[in-house]
């Protein structure tokens, strides 16, 4: 089974720059470094910013998935480098509004994601997601995506790895120090791949609630070992070759499958 080349971008938006955001993401995943890159993940709300003061300025800043700004630059970068592209963005879905994570290729969007386990003021703004989990088959591996608090929920995880996910793309706006480890552990009892992409930077928009990202970005095998892991204070980007193979062996030892060995007559 061939490797999988993938890749993060840790980056440090400036809110409500949509236009800048974008062109910023697009220009660097254009350098040289990025060649042969075939799946890269980059954070929750990447081209907006986080800290929204009101439904209504939210609802200025979201976008339709489907012909929406970000969406489109993305899709115009998937088909031109040949490459599978997951980003977390402010949908605008009706009279809705959903804190969405898209999964797009080289011929269009291909998933979407809204985010189910909404964080503290996200719950005033946006709707709950209402997509139930999907995988999905890009060739030589099987995608999953959560987003940000969706961590916290063992449940995710654990559905997406039944469901047949190789790697979970997780793009998230992380200020809780917890989650780079308990990722680690999410690896561990379900024998993938995850790769976390946050970003940096505070942002002081709402009555003194200063949110300090602790970027941290980074890239977990199924055996638990951290590949790369970015610094808590610069924007960055790295990368890395994912043997798929160790996510399909769900075998500990010889004797022990983490699925077949669950006991669900006791749970």
């Amino acid at each position: 089974m061939a490797n999988l080349k993938v890749g993060f971008l840790q980056t440090a938006p400036v809110f409500g720059d949509i236009r800048g955001n974008v062109d910023r993401v697009i220009k660097r995943l254009g350098r040289a470094d990025t060649e042969g890159l075939e799946l890269v993940v980059l954070p929750e709300l990447f081209s907006t910013g986080y800290q929204f003061t009101s439904k209504k300025e939210l609802r200025s800043l979201a976008e339709d998935i489907k012909g929406g700004y970000s969406a489109g630059r993305l899709s115009s970068l998937a088909k031109e480098r040949g490459m599978y592209i997951v980003a977390g963005l402010a949908e605008r879905s009706g009279k809705k509004l959903y804190n969405s994570s898209v999964l797009i290729g080289p011929k269009g969007l291909v998933s979407v994601y809204r985010k189910a386990h909404l964080f503290w003021n996200e719950k005033a703004i946006f709707s709950p997601g209402d997509i139930p989990l999907e995988v999905v088959n890009i060739g030589k591996a099987r995608l999953g995506m959560m987003i940000c608090f969706d961590w916290l929920f063992p449940e995710v995880a654990r559905a997406l790895a039944l469901k047949g996910a190789d790697i979970i793309c997780h793009p998230s706006n992380l200020v809780l120090p917890n989650c780079p480890q308990a990722m680690i552990t999410r690896c561990l009892e379900n024998r993938i791949f995850a790769i976390t992409a946050n970003r940096v930077g505070t942002e002081d928009r709402g009555k003194g609630e200063a949110l300090t990202f602790i970027g941290k970005s980074q890239i977990v095998t199924p055996r638990g070992e951290v590949l790369v892991r970015a610094s808590g204070k610069r924007a960055a980007f790295a990368k890395a070759d994912l043997d798929i193979a160790l996510a399909r062996d769900k075998k500990i030892t010889p004797k022990n499958h983490i699925f077949r060995d669950r006991r669900q007559d006791i749970f």
